[in-house]
């Protein structure tokens, strides 16, 4: 599956706007959301802000800006089903072939001595593990990226071919769901202790 579009969003920003360089060299368009579009624009690549492809602003501090059908109906969308095609067509959809995600910093959120609840609750990720998993879901024809050291073997791939093969695509998944699953059970720890307490 040639990759046209890649959704880079990500909270740990090592190594990213070189990531974003080269996948635009090769041809791919980005969109991107907050301080993560804001660096890779910095660094002169072109960039679409994801508001731009929703047609809605971020709000409510942002916990509310990616959760929106142009966006999980880019990434979800079974490319070789005619009914999904349609859809996306009647819809105006896009899709997105690539999704470089990492999540809020929950863990180093809750390691700080004088952390509160509050804090740490806004440093739960939803919209991002939602995207990590659409992708995950959809590995058949979406890569999902959850952490930089892939960046080199991913970007490497589609210089060369255009596309990243498909069984790096599912071990890239899997990862994946290991990030949010591991992520999922650290809030879950979290939560348990201030219960206990």
């Amino acid at each position: 599956m040639k990759i046209k579009r890649a959704l880079i969003s990500v909270s740990n920003k090592e190594g990213v706007v070189a990531f974003a360089a080269r996948l635009h060299a090769a041809g791919v368009e980005i969109v991107s959301t907050g301080g993560t579009m804001k660096a890779i624009k910095a660094a002169g690549i072109p960039v679409l802000y994801v508001s731009d492809v929703t047609g809605f602003p971020e709000i409510m501090d942002g916990r509310v800006k990616t959760l929106n059908p142009y966006i999980h109906g880019g990434i979800l969308a079974v490319r070789d089903n005619e009914r999904h095609i349609a859809q996306m067509k009647e819809h105006k959809i896009t899709g997105i072939d690539l999704v470089a995600v990492n999540l809020y910093p929950f863990k180093e959120t809750i390691a700080k001595p004088d952390v509160t609840l509050s804090e740490a609750i806004e440093n739960i990720d939803i919209g991002g593990p939602a995207m990590v998993r659409a992708a995950a879901k959809n590995f058949r024809f979406v890569t999902v990226i959850t952490n930089p050291a892939r960046y080199e073997l991913v970007a490497a791939q589609v210089e060369k071919a255009g596309e990243v093969d498909a069984h790096t695509r599912m071990e890239l998944a899997q990862e994946a769901f290991a990030h949010t699953a591991a992520y999922d059970a650290m809030i879950k720890d979290y939560l348990a202790a201030q219960i206990r307490k």
